[in-house]
Formats: structure tokens, sequence, C-alpha cells
């Protein structure tokens, strides 16, 4: 297991931790942010491949040597895509604290009644 793993299922463990042990929606939401970026930082980990070069090709390799020393450029697309979507979800997430802090006047999932 390469270290860029290690460290994304640290990062996923801790953000999951986060959201499990505080009652602060805007920590939670931190913590989801750190679950988001651990997955990108095992997504990475899983394409990165030793002795290989980005995938550009020119004129003075043959394709047929250059298959053997490129990466798959799909995972890099892939989290590129995932960055886009997470920062998406952060961001209605967040306006959702916004409008329940303005209702409840709290952040607080302790303090917050059902409407029902």
């Amino acid at each position: 297991m390469t270290v860029a793993m290690a460290l994304g299922f640290i990062l996923i463990l801790t953000g999951l931790w986060a959201m499990l042990s505080r009652k602060n929606i805007i920590k939670i939401i931190i913590g989801f942010s750190i679950i988001d970026t651990g997955t990108h930082v095992v997504m990475v980990g899983v394409g990165y491949l030793r002795n290989r070069t980005a995938p550009i090709l020119d004129s003075t390799q043959l394709r047929t040597e250059a298959l053997a020393r490129v990466i798959d450029p799909l995972p890099s697309a892939l989290v590129l895509t995932a960055i886009v979507i997470g920062l998406a979800v952060t961001a209605l997430m967040l306006s959702y604290a916004i409008r329940l802090h303005r209702q409840t006047g709290t952040l607080s999932i302790d303090n917050m009644k059902d409407a029902a």
C-alpha cells in the first residue's frame, strides 16, 4: 500500500470520527469535507504507477512503446470530477446550515427541535 493510500484512509477515518462525534453542524460539514478529500487521495493513489509518465504522445515515441510507459488518465479525470461534485455538495450543506441557523438560532443538533 502506498503512502498516498494510507494517508487517504487516515483522512477518511478522521472525517468519519469528526462527523460522528461532533454536535455542531459546521463541524459535521467539515468532517464530510475531510472524508471527501481522503477519498480523492485514495483515488489518486490507486491511479499512481511508479516509473510511468503522463499520457502525452509525441513524434519521438513509438505508440507500442508509449503504452508500456504511460499511466491511465481516467483516475485523474474522475478525481477532478469528484472535487467539483464535492465542492457543490459542501456548498449546499453550508447553505442548509445557514438556513437552519436563521430558523432555530443555533448550530447544535442537540438544541434543535422537530418542526412537526
